[in-house]
């Protein structure tokens, strides 16, 4: 047992100290198990199914159903084999950058916001509303899109932002758990968006409960043929997400944000003011969720409407590929966004069930992640050196954060290590 136990502390102590290039190997042996894996699951679940071409027989077992290499090659297809294609993943892309963005905000900063869907439905419903309303007001050309979509943009994050800032507050000055909270508020946010469209502000001519379409003033231009997707928006996305990597990495307020929400006892003895910064990354992770209500009500639905895809949640997700890193998202989203997309040509392509495709799409999920889930958890113990558990997998370069006790495994504290290593980015 001991032994088992040594190994394992030093595996997390090499993950935890592993560098980008090792931690891109890592990630990148996962995906390759999980494809294998997927690749078998499919093989043998075309033996229990029943289909016109079966494309195998094998004696003792009998019809197979389903080509692997086929269903991996359509997913590829349906998410890059064409402009429309290409368009519907950037499409996806974009939102969950701003999703992702929100959750990893928020991870930085030591906290788990799980409220982003929350905060995405009501930000959504106040951008679809201003724009409703100054659509009437401003002319119907370029000068008018100019107005109208910045102004919603910016409304729906300070709605978004609203909402975050409320479990921050409760964390901050209530010590209410943050997972508690914005679980509850979720619900409460999508209660009160549908109470709001169906009784006063929606569309009463209809028996969905939706509000009136936006006007063509409102809505991003589209970039590619076949798709919603604006390149615009895209753009936007990327701008958030290098703002956010150098706030968190090149700046002070990003540093005691940082260390408000993972170590408080130490920023409070530094001279921060911790209750407020927590109740500012909150605030700052609930606006980014708010700007993909936005952008999804401006460039993918043209209205509020019941039923607003779970992107917040799919956001947790992102995170978590990017080592809540604000640089990794971009690719964690495209990849995330890619599957996405490939697996609606699956379900129409080759029949295969919605329910395997999903289970495809988690298996590629769940062994990208894990590495970095039990990276974040050693950090978390205390393994493989000082840096937090949210930092995304660097050291920065300001001021190291003050080092903790380090456990060794048995519940007995190790030694912290030295944190003067230069801040040097891994």
């Amino acid at each position: 047992m001991s032994d088992w136990r040594e190994r394992a502390t030093e595996s997390l102590d090499w993950l935890v100290e592993a560098t980008a290039v090792q931690r891109i190997a890592v990630s990148s042996m996962a995906l390759v198990f999980a494809v294998l894996v997927g690749a078998v699951l499919v093989f043998v679940s075309g033996f229990v199914a029943d289909c016109p071409d079966p494309f195998i027989l094998l004696p003792g077992l009998g019809y197979g159903c389903y080509n692997p290499v086929e269903v991996y090659a359509t997913m590829v297809a349906g998410a890059f084999g064409s402009f429309t294609a290409l368009g519907r993943t950037l499409q996806e892309t974009t939102l969950l950058l701003f999703t992702g963005l929100s959750v990893a905000v928020a991870f930085r900063a030591g906290l788990f916001n799980i409220g982003t869907q929350g905060q995405m439905v009501l930000g959504a419903l106040a951008a679809a509303l201003t724009v409703l309303f100054l659509g009437e007001m401003v002319p119907e050309n370029a000068l008018g899109t100019v107005i109208v979509i910045p102004v919603g943009v910016a409304v729906g994050a300070l709605v978004g932002g609203v909402w975050g800032m409320i479990p921050g507050l409760m964390k901050a000055y209530a010590d209410a758990h943050e997972v508690i909270t914005t679980i509850m508020l979720n619900f409460v946010a999508m209660g009160v968006a549908f109470w709001l469209v169906q009784n006063h502000v929606g569309n009463l001519e209809t028996d969905s409960v939706q509000t009136h379409s936006i006007p063509e003033v409102a809505r991003l231009p589209a970039t590619i043929d076949g798709s919603r997707f604006s390149l615009y928006a895209l753009v936007g996305a990327l701008l958030a997400a290098v703002g956010i990597y150098l706030l968190y990495t090149r700046t002070v307020l990003g540093y005691e944000l940082r260390t408000s929400g993972v170590q408080e006892a130490a920023a409070e003895y530094g001279g921060v003011d911790a209750k407020r910064n927590v109740v500012t990354s909150m605030t700052l992770s609930g606006a980014l969720g708010g700007v993909a209500g936005a952008i999804y009500v401006t460039m993918v639905q043209y209205r509020w409407q019941d039923g607003i895809p779970p992107l917040g949640f799919d956001g947790i997700a992102v995170s978590i590929l990017a080592g809540n890193n604000p640089l990794g998202v971009i690719p964690a989203a495209l990849l995330f966004g890619g599957m996405k997309s490939g697996s609606v040509a699956i379900d129409l392509s080759l029949g295969v069930p919605n329910e395997l495709v999903e289970v495809l799409r988690g298996l590629i999920i769940l062994f990208i992640a894990m590495p970095e889930f039990f990276r974040m958890i050693g950090k978390r113990a205390g393994y493989g050196g000082e840096t937090v558990a949210t930092d995304g997998g660097e050291r920065d370069g300001g001021s190291p954060a003050a080092p903790e006790p380090e456990s060794d495994g048995h519940g007995a504290n190790r030694p912290a290590r030295d944190a003067s290593d230069g801040g040097e980015e891994r």
